[in-house]
């Protein structure tokens, strides 16, 4: 019974992984969804920034702090082990949501594209930097990042492997090719508010930190020389560029 409501725990926190994941894709590009990056009524634009910095705050601390191994050991004191990945995924996604939820938009324009075929090209480029970071999963595991893996091993009394270290793909070209694609739809866009460039300034710092002071800190320790070398060998998120790990 335990084993039961594990395996559907972890598929409903990939369920609202996924629709987080594509509501996502609306709200920055500001396509289909009710709320978006850009609609709604803000608040003063002072109260907007505050708010909407409180918001990013809260999905990088609990980002960070949760993918720490400290804190997965620690957490996997207090629940089975096989729930850790997709606990993460849980509340990553739902502090998206909350953001998706709360966010006020400050529609000044920074930026409009007006001719139509330099338009069509930044939306087709949008939609690239998604299917980038979609496609980054499966080149490493999909499945064991979502905690699908770990819960679908725990029904058939099974010990989830530590990930193998693999350089498959996008990942000869940067280390980070999911970040990669992240930071290209961001900042794709025909038209960019002020409230936008906030979103996109903010989480374009946070990327870039907690990626070489936090993620790629753990991989050394965790995967040793092998990551020093990759390190030395391939860009960390900006391809072609010169390598200063």
């Amino acid at each position: 019974m335990k084993k039961s409501i594990i395996l559907l725990y972890g598929i409903l926190a990939y369920i609202v992984f996924l629709i987080a994941f594509l509501y996502a894709i609306g709200f920055v590009g500001n396509i289909i969804v009710p709320k978006s990056i850009d609609s709604g009524i803000g608040a003063t634009l002072s109260s907007s920034i505050v708010i909407n910095l409180v918001l990013l705050s809260v999905f990088a601390l609990q980002h960070s702090i949760m993918a720490r191994p400290a804190f997965k050991r620690w957490f996997t004191t207090i629940i089975s082990p096989a729930m850790e990945r997709s606990t993460y995924i849980l509340l990553s996604s739902l502090a998206l949501v909350l953001i998706f939820w709360k966010w006020q938009p400050i529609t000044t324009i920074v930026w409009d594209v007006e001719n139509e075929i330099v338009s069509l090209v930044l939306t087709i480029i949008f939609f690239l930097g998604w299917l980038i970071v979609l496609l980054s999963t499966f080149m490493i595991n999909h499945f064991e990042l979502f905690g699908l893996a770990q819960i679908f091993d725990n029904l058939k009394n099974k010990k989830t492997p530590n990930p193998k270290f693999q350089t498959n793909y996008l990942y000869k070209l940067v280390r980070h090719p999911l970040m990669l694609g992240f930071l290209i739809a961001f900042w794709a866009t025909p038209t960019m508010t002020v409230g936008h460039l906030l979103f996109t300034l903010v989480t374009t710092i946070y990327i870039f930190v907690a990626v070489k002071y936090l993620e790629e800190k753990d991989l050394r320790k965790t995967i040793g020389e092998k990551y020093e070398t990759y390190q030395k060998e391939v860009p960390m998120i900006i391809p072609f560029t010169k390598n200063k790990r």
